[in-house]
C-alpha cells in the first residue's frame, strides 16, 4: 500500500561512508510526509570507508536496523519480489561508481517489476569536480537530488547536453542545515570569541600545505590570546571518511607547542557551530552550514583559488580571504544573491518561513506520486552500447557482469562470515588504512628525492 495511504514511509539507505550515511538518512527523513512514521533500514557498503561505531554515533541518526553488506549481498537482499515491495524508497548514498553499479544490479534483479522502491540519489555537499562523470554515473535513479538552484541548473544542462532524460533532477537543499541562527559575538556572554578551522581529509593533499595551514591557525591563536581557536577534525587516526586522509592534522600537531587557547575537537559539526563566531575552511561543506546560520565564514585564499582545492566554487560568495586578513580582524560579508543560489540562508530566516523550510516540498510531492504509480524499469544512461569501454569495469569492481548480474564467485548474502574470515577482513582493512596513512606518504616522499 502506498506510503501516502498509511502515513508511513519504509526506507532503505545504502551508504559507503559516514558522511554519505548522514546525508542518506537525513534525506530520507526530509522526504517523508509531515508526521509520517518512518521505518529506516540501514545498509553499510563494506569497503575502506565503512563507518566505525564512533562515526555512526556522531552522525546522530538511529536506524531501525543496520548491517554491513557487499554490493552483491545488498542486491540479493533487495532483489527479491518480497523485498522490492517491502520498501517505498531506496536511497543510494554512494560514490558515483557505486550508484551506477547498484542501478544496473537492481535493474537486473527487478526486471520489469512495476511495484518497486523509488530510487533516490544525490551528493553529500558541494559539487566542485567531476561534474559530468559523477552525474552520468547517477543517471537512472528516479530522483537525482540537487542541493541548490545552481546545482539543479547544472545537472539538467549536463543530462540534456548528452541526450539523457533530465526529468529526475529535483531541487532540494542539504538535509543537515539548521540550528540556531547566529546572534553576533556581542551576544555570547560567558564565553570567548571562538574561531573554528574545519579541516578536510583530502584538501590540501600534501604535508607542506597542511603544515602551513596548521601553523597559521596556531599563529592566529597566539596573536589573539583572548580568542578560543579550535581545530575541528573529521576523523580519528585509523578511521576513514568519504575521502582518504593521508596526513591527519592531529599527527602534524603532535610535535608542536600549542598555545593554551588552542584545542583539537571532534564531534558533530552542528554542535561545534553552536559556539562558533568565525568559521574558517579551505572549501568544506561546513562553510554552507555556517553561512546558513549567518555565522561569519571565510574560505581561505592562502594556497590560491584553484579547482584542485575546491575553493573556486566560492568565487562570488564574498567569503574569500587570507589568514593575513583574518589576523588583522577582517570579517567577511557574504553576497546575498550567491548565498541564495546555494540553497542556504535565503529569504531572511534560517527556520520558520524561510525558503529552507520549504526546500524539500517539491521533492516530497514528486516522491509521493512516484510511490503511488507503477514505475518503469531503471534506465541508466550508461549501457554496454553507450559506454562499452567504461561501464563493464565499473560493474566488475562490484562483482557484477555487464548485464548487472552477479559474477561467479561473488559473496553470498546467505552465508555469514566465519570467525576466521571476520579476523582476516578486519586485518585487511587495518592494513589498507596503515598503507594509506603511513606507507604511501613515505613512498611519495622517497619518489620526490
Amino acid at each position: 500500500m502506498p506510503a501516502s495511504a498509511t502515513n508511513s514511509l519504509r526506507v532503505a539507505v545504502l551508504a559507503d561512508s559516514d558522511t554519505r550515511w548522514k546525508w542518506g538518512a537525513l534525506t530520507a527523513s526530509r522526504l517523508a510526509p509531515e508526521g509520517a512514521d518512518i521505518r529506516l533500514d540501514g545498509f553499510l557498503l563494506r569497503g575502506r570507508a565503512t563507518p566505525t561505531a564512533r562515526q555512526l554515533q556522531e552522525v546522530g541518526v538511529r536506524p531501525d536496523s543496520l548491517r554491513e553488506v557487499t554490493g552483491v549481498e545488498f542486491l540479493r537482499a533487495l532483489g527479491t519480489p518480497e523485498a522490492a515491495e517491502s520498501y517505498d524508497v531506496l536511497v543510494l548514498a554512494l560514490v558515483g561508481g557505486g550508484v551506477q553499479a547498484m542501478l544496473h544490479g537492481l535493474r537486473h534483479a527487478w526486471g520489469a517489476r512495476s511495484r518497486r522502491p523509488v530510487v533516490v540519489t544525490g551528493y553529500v555537499g558541494v559539487v566542485y569536480e567531476k561534474l559530468a562523470d559523477g552525474l552520468l554515473l547517477r543517471h537512472g535513479a528516479d530522483l537525482v537530488l540537487a542541493n541548490s538552484r545552481q546545482d539543479a541548473e547544472r545537472f539538467r544542462a549536463v543530462y540534456e547536453g548528452v541526450g539523457a532524460d533530465a526529468a529526475s533532477v529535483t531541487e532540494v537543499a542539504l538535509p543537515f542545515l539548521g540550528g540556531t541562527p547566529y546572534q553576533g559575538a556581542e551576544e555570547q556572554e560567558g564565553r570567548p570569541y571562538t574561531v573554528v578551522f574545519a579541516v578536510q581529509p583530502s584538501v590540501p593533499d600534501n604535508r607542506k600545505d597542511r603544515t602551513y595551514l596548521l601553523n597559521r591557525l596556531i599563529q592566529h591563536a597566539r596573536l589573539h590570546p583572548d580568542r578560543q581557536v579550535l581545530l575541528k577534525l573529521r576523523s580519528k587516526p585509523g578511521e576513514h571518511t568519504t575521502h582518504i586522509e593521508e596526513l591527519p592534522y592531529q599527527k602534524l600537531a603532535q610535535k608542536t607547542d600549542l598555545p593554551s587557547n588552542f584545542r583539537l575537537v571532534y564531534g558533530h559539526m552542528g554542535e561545534v557551530l553552536d559556539t562558533t563566531d568565525l568559521l574558517v575552511t579551505v572549501s568544506s561543506t561546513a562553510a554552507l552550514e555556517s553561512l546558513h546560520r549567518r555565522i561569519p565564514t571565510v574560505v581561505l585564499t592562502d594556497l590560491g583559488i584553484r579547482e584542485a582545492l575546491g575553493n573556486h566554487h566560492f568565487v562570488g560568495s564574498g567569503c574569500l580571504a587570507s589568514w593575513d586578513q583574518l589576523d588583522a580582524g577582517h570579517e567577511p560579508a557574504p553576497d546575498p544573491e550567491w548565498v541564495a543560489r546555494q540553497g542556504v540562508a535565503a529569504a531572511g530566516t534560517v527556520t520558520g518561513t524561510g525558503s529552507y523550510a520549504t526546500a524539500f516540498d517539491a521533492a516530497r510531492d514528486r516522491l509521493a506520486k512516484l510511490i503511488a504509480a507503477e514505475l518503469p524499469p531503471l534506465t541508466p544512461y550508461y549501457t554496454p552500447v553507450t559506454a562499452p569501454g567504461y561501464l563493464p569495469g565499473i560493474l566488475a569492481r562490484h562483482h557484477l557482469g555487464p548485464d548487472g548480474s552477479p559474477l561467479p564467485g561473488a559473496p553470498a548474502a546467505d552465508r555469514q562470515a566465519g570467525p576466521v574470515r571476520q579476523i582476516v577482513r578486519r586485518a585487511a582493512r587495518g592494513a589498507y588504512r596503515h598503507g594509506v596513512q603511513r606507507v604511501a606518504p613515505v613512498i611519495r616522499r622517497m619518489g620526490e628525492l
